[in-house]
């Protein structure tokens, strides 16, 4: 185990490129993460969070003024709603319906 001196160490020099996040996610979210990462030569799936979030942005700022950007953002908005829905506890059936 690290001593307390070069934990305090590490923390100062990656402060500011190294966050935890901790996510609770289906299984198939972990595959997707561990294809993106595969597919465009990224370091694990902490990266490919970093490349999904800096493609959003991208898209989100391609809108802006690209009228075929903007359309696929709200078309990859709803299927998303309607993905997470579906699979949320309010989306299943209920139990005696089943």
């Amino acid at each position: 185990m690290a001593t307390n001196e070069s934990q305090r160490r590490w923390r100062n020099r990656n402060r500011l490129v190294k966050h935890q996040l901790n996510v609770m996610a289906r299984k198939l979210v972990h595959d997707y993460l561990d294809e993106i990462a595969d597919r465009f030569a990224l370091r694990g799936k902490g990266e490919a969070v970093t490349f999904a979030a800096f493609v959003t942005q991208s898209m989100i700022q391609q809108s802006g003024f690209n009228p075929e950007a903007a359309r696929l953002m709200v078309l990859f908005s709803e299927v998303y709603h309607a993905d997470r829905d579906l699979y949320s506890a309010s989306g299943l059936p209920p139990l005696d319906a089943v």
